[in-house]
This record gives C-alpha cells, structure tokens and sequence, in this order.
C-alpha cells in the first residue's frame, strides 16, 4: 500500500523520489517552482494496519542551506516510533525532522530524503501542511511563474453560506495543544478561530504562525475543494471597555493606527490573488458595539472606558472601516459581534443594538452588504437550546421571566435570540440574506450536574433553576466557567436562518487570569476571573463562578480543556 503528499501544482510532478516517467521542464514549469519555496513528497511506502514506514523527500528552492527543519502535524494519533537520516521529535500531533550532522547541507535546487516507522489506531490521515524551517511547502508564495496562483482548486465564487459544501480550516497550533492533552485527540481535528488580537499577530507572534502561515496552511488542507478559514478580528481602540482581562493595546483615541497598522495589513493579506479560492469567514470586533449599549450612560452597568467610547465614536469609526476595507474583497465574508441572549436579549437593549449595528456598518465608507451576518456567543456560555423550561411558561400563575435566573429577559438560550435578532436586523435594514453563526465552543453544560427534565414547580425558582441547562451562577458571569462544557461540535446550516455552529473561541484557551499577572500583551486583571469575587452590577453583585489558577486571556489553561471534554454535550465518544 502506498500513498503520497505531494505539491499541489502538475508542475511539481519533477520533485525528487516521485516516482513515473520523466517530465520536460518548460520555462513557464521552471517559474512555478522557482515560485515554490520548498516542496515535501511524503509517502508512505508500508502500512500494517496498527503501524507504518514513510519516505519524506524535501527539496530546497530557496536560497541554500547549512542546516534544515521540516515541521508536519498530523489529524490522528499517530506517532513516529523510530527514524533514519534524519532527527525527529513528536509533541502532541507536532512533529519535527532535523538533520543529521552530515545531510544538513541543502543546497538550492537540492534534495534530502528520510525517513520513519509510525504507529497509529483509527485513520492513518496523510499530513496536509507542511514547513521547511517556517516557510510553508508546496504552495506558491506569490512571486510569479505559472500554477494559477496556488489556489488549490475550489470555485472561489461568492455564495449565500460560506460554510455550505465547505471544510473548515483546522488550525495546526492549537491542534498541537490539544492533541497534547490526554483525551485531547477526540477533538484536536475540530476547526477553531484564529484570532488577530494585535498587530504583532499578523505577523505571528513568538515564532507562532502569522497570518500568511495559516492560509498558507489553509490552502494545503483544502486540496480541490472548498475551505472555509475563520478569524476573529479584534484590536479596536480602548478594546473591551467593560472587562479588564481583554482590554487591547490601542490606547482610546488611537483609530488612525488601528486603520493603517491592524485593518489595512490584513486586507492586503487577504486580497492577494493567491488566496482567492479560500472563504474566509471574519467575526469582527467581539464585544465592542453589544458595550456601548449596556454599559453606557446612566445604566448602574456604565463604565468610564465605554462612555470614552460612545463619546469619541473610535468603535462605531473602526467596526465601520474593518467592514469596508474587509467586505471589498470578494471572498471575505464579515460577521459582526452580537453579543448574547444574556446580554442583549432584555427590551432595552434588543432593538437599540440592531439600531447602532447599522449605523456601523453604513460608517467610514460601508454598506450593509458589506456584512454576511452576525455572530452571538463568542468565547460565551448561554446554552445553545434549553429543552425544559420555555420563555412562555408559568409556574403558579407567574411567568418564567420574573425568575432570578431569566430576569425579564425575552430569550431563555442562544438559538431562541439569534433568530429573533436575526428578524430584527432584517427590520432596520440589513440584508434578508444575513445568516447567524452561534459559537458552541463552551455552552455544552453537560456532565452529571445537566438536568434530565424540568425543575420543582415548588416557585418559578425552583423551576427555572433546576431545569437549566446553564449552570452559572449568573448570566453575566463570562470568565472561565466552572463547569461548563463544549458544545455542539462545528456544522453547517443547522438550524432556520443559523449559517453554522462554530468553535470561533478556540476550547482550552484562557479568558483571563485569576491573579494579576505581569504581561506586555495589554491585558489587565479583571476580577471577574477571580473565583473569589463577589460581583458586581453587571452579574448582580454575584460570585464570579471562575476557575482557579488561570492563565492570560488567550494562554492555554490545561485545567479547562480537561472540564470542557468531560462536560462535554453532546459527550464525547
């Protein structure tokens, strides 16, 4: 049995170790490998059912070498238990091969070959993506010659749901860690978020990937067909005016730099020719418009930092901008943050918030076809559909609304408010075609403390209470949940008006620190991450329902990956 990983483009037919007859090389095919940084052929010449023997074969095309790296990850379990011609090291599903004392020379042009037994249970998934020190294989970097720009195949037409026929881009960094985690390959091969939460990360951030890398990597996994890439765009001046522990580097008036260094560098990227074929799915600006309507003005919830923001116009201004720069490239589609059910889903925040929605996207040169939908429950909580209580129930003649739990809210669970909010922004003028996207990367609630039916009709306390499917101690508690779960794992077209469920705040990755800690990142300490807090208006002077010992907002908290897959619902297999 063999199988095999080349490059994407005919051209590359010439790379060493393929096998099959000899290739002429025209001028135009020696441009499109001059346009290929690198290219790797792996094969896999034996596989036995439990293990397996691969051949590797790199071939340099840049400038030459006196010591190489090839990194891979893979989509299973398997792991490399021997190797030859090479230096290889495994962590989680990463794997890298470095050279021998004597093959380290790799000159331009020039080819080293390797190789390794493996073991595996389940599929053995060939790798989809791989780099030669950093630099991504076998795609075309764009510097000319034949290969139709690397696309990869796939229409790269716009069509009404991204996700519609569509893979979703697996993002091998957190792959890695989660595969790391025991029990973690269940879900490691999950699409996630990439998330640009400063200017620093466009580039890649501590030897991480930049943007570049993970389309690059993008266009490796999606081989003929469609891929779907989702970044979370989030860098507004005075960032997170309501919540310390995701506060940004942009200082309040700092719009200017926020345009010219954050939104215009990403829109160059994503407008290069090369990534036309790819749907790249943005979530623009999370929780910055959903704060300027309930954390303003003469409301007991009012911050400073967001009155600063209301004032100046710097969130209105930038989600405006990010949707014209963003929405003018015909494969990019924008889905503006719509907080959730337990944020604007009261009376007096319903309709304003659809109403500032579209003043933003009608700001700074944008239109509401600029925006594809909108996105409830990001890096959130709110059960995705509560089964045993509805909005319209009674209990002794009183309405589920008055419970401590609901609180005169109109929507008991995410689903219920995205399609009603849907309606509402259809009404104030937003395309009928938007869809929804709802992240259940954290709302599964499930474990032994999920209710089987409904609760005690004792009150309408004890009912709400005990039927719940969220087990926070308040709505409003959105750090680091104790308890909770993952939710429905990503689809598309799940539900009436919903585009997809999506796992845009990638399972595992901290909200915020539990103590402050000392970081260049900009982020503060909110003590709404303290387990320990007793609250404050805005979740009703409750306790915080955090976990302990967190890290930085966006560091990998070991400890909740492992409640999130054991509350997992529906459970893990």
């Amino acid at each position: 049995m063999s199988r095999t990983r080349t490059a994407v483009l005919a051209a590359l037919a010439l790379v060493a170790g393929v096998s099959g007859p000899a290739v002429a090389v025209t001028p135009s095919s020696e441009a499109a490998i001059a346009a290929i940084p690198c290219t790797v052929d792996y094969k896999i010449q034996n596989d036995w059912g439990a293990g397996f023997t691969a051949a590797v074969t790199v071939t340099n095309n840049s400038a030459a070498k006196s010591s190489w790296a090839v990194k891979w990850s893979y989509a299973g379990n398997q792991k490399v238990t021997s190797f030859w011609n090479s230096k290889i090291t495994q962590s989680g599903t990463a794997v890298t091969a470095a050279n021998e004392t004597y093959n380290g020379t790799l000159a331009t042009g020039g080819s080293v070959s390797f190789g390794f037994n493996g073991s595996y249970s389940g599929t053995n998934a060939l790798p989809t993506a791989f780099t030669l020190d950093g630099v991504t294989c076998n795609v075309d970097d764009g510097s000319g010659g034949g290969g139709g720009g690397g696309n990869g195949g796939g229409s790269g037409t716009r069509v009404d749901n991204p996700y519609t026929g569509a893979k979703v881009y697996v993002n091998p960094e957190w792959s890695a860690k989660a595969a790391a985690e025991t029990g973690g390959s269940r879900i490691s091969n999950q699409p996630t978020g990439v998330w640009l939460d400063r200017i620093a990360a466009i580039a890649g951030v501590n030897g991480g990937m930049g943007l570049r890398a993970h389309l690059d990597a993008a266009l490796a996994q999606k081989g003929s067909g469609e891929e779907v890439v989702q970044l979370v765009v989030y860098d507004l001046p005075g960032r997170d005016c309501a919540a310390l522990a995701s506060n940004g580097e942009l200082g309040p008036t700092e719009i200017d730099k926020y345009k010219t260094q954050f939104i215009d560098p990403i829109a160059t990227i994503l407008a290069d020719p090369k990534y036309a074929s790819l749907r790249i799915v943005t979530t623009i600006e999370i929780d910055s418009l959903p704060n300027l309507v309930t954390n303003t003005g003469s409301r007991a919830t009012a911050t400073p930092n967001c009155d600063t923001m209301l004032a100046n116009g710097n969130y209105v201004k930038g989600v405006g901008y990010a949707l014209a720069k963003l929405g003018a490239i015909p494969n990019v589609y924008n889905y503006l943050d719509a907080g959730h059910h337990g944020w604007l889903g009261w009376d007096d925040n319903f309709a304003p918030a659809a109403t500032l929605f579209k003043q933003a996207a009608t700001s700074e040169g944008a239109t509401v076809d600029d925006v594809a939908g909108f996105i409830t429950n990001t890096a959130n909580y709110s059960a995705l559909k509560e089964n045993n209580f509805t909005i319209n129930d009674t209990v002794n003649g009183t309405s589920v609304r008055q419970s401590k739990w609901v609180d005169w809210n109109r929507y008991v669970d995410e689903l219920s408010f995205a399609q009603a909010f849907r309606t509402q922004l259809v009404s104030v003028g937003f395309n009928s075609g938007i869809g929804m996207l709802i992240d259940t990367s954290r709302n599964g609630w499930g474990g032994s403390a999920r209710p089987t039916g409904p609760g005690a009709t004792t009150s309408v306390d004890t009912y709400v209470d005990g039927g719940r499917y969220d087990r926070r101690i308040h709505v409003g508690n959105w750090c680091n949940q104790s308890g909770a779960g993952l939710g429905e794992r990503p689809q598309a077209s799940p539900a009436t008006g919903i585009d997809a469920y999506v796992w845009m705040k990638p399972p595992g990755e901290s909200d915020g620190s539990s103590t402050a800690i000392p970081n260049d990142e900009g982020k503060g300490f909110d003590r709404m991450c303290d387990p320990t807090y007793t609250g404050n208006a805005r979740n009703g002077n409750s306790m915080s329902g955090a976990l302990p010992n967190a890290p930085l907002s966006g560091h990998w908290f070991s400890a909740q990956f492992q409640q999130l897959m054991a509350n997992a619902y529906p459970p893990l297999s």
